[in-house]
């Protein structure tokens, strides 16, 4: 599939033979699934801070379909720096610069420059759908139990039937309000 894209960065932009390669998106090796997204900019992100990186391209995707910003592994395994609102969707009707939110969970400071790999692009199909209100769902198994319904979490063993939001107490996974 070919999606159309071009550039907003000034110098790609002009035509800058370096700029355009270096910020061009492209696959790491041949049969991976998304398509590496460069930072257009350098910027240093502090320990627990975010910061939203322009990638310098603007994307045409097919009306069917959606880009999806992905995390890199290896970013977020060495360094503890990964996308937040992971995938973040970019729609076929957007036509502005595709940026990555970034945030560093790692313990220093991380610089990105100019053409560091920040993202994934994976494009992904999409189903139209409308929602229909109704008075009864149909019945399953699983029911309303949500959050660490499967026994992952101290919350299956009480699940939640309020609305409240809740919080966890101190990385101890208890339940409190």
């Amino acid at each position: 599939m070919h999606i159309p894209f071009r550039f907003v960065d000034e110098a790609a932009a002009r035509g800058d033979p370096e700029a355009r390669a270096l910020l061009t998106p492209r696959r790491g090796t041949r049969h991976a699934a998304g398509l590496d997204l460069v930072s257009a900019v350098r910027v240093e992100i502090a320990p627990g801070r975010r910061a939203l990186v322009p990638t310098g391209i603007a994307l045409a995707i097919p009306v069917g379909f959606e880009g999806q910003v992905r995390p890199r592994s290896g970013l977020a395994l060495t360094h503890g720096v990964t996308c937040l609102n992971s995938p973040g969707t970019v729609d076929a009707d957007y036509r502005g610069e595709v940026k990555a939110i970034l945030i560093n969970l790692g313990d220093a400071p991380f610089l990105v420059d100019r053409g560091m790999r920040i993202a994934q692009l994976v494009i992904a199909p999409v189903t139209a759908s409308e929602l229909v209100a109704t008075e009864v769902l149909d019945e399953t198994a699983r029911g309303e139990r949500g959050f660490g319904s499967t026994g992952a979490s101290p919350l299956a063993a009480s699940p939640a039937r309020s609305t409240e939001a809740r919080s966890f107490d101190e990385g101890r996974g208890a339940g409190v309000r």
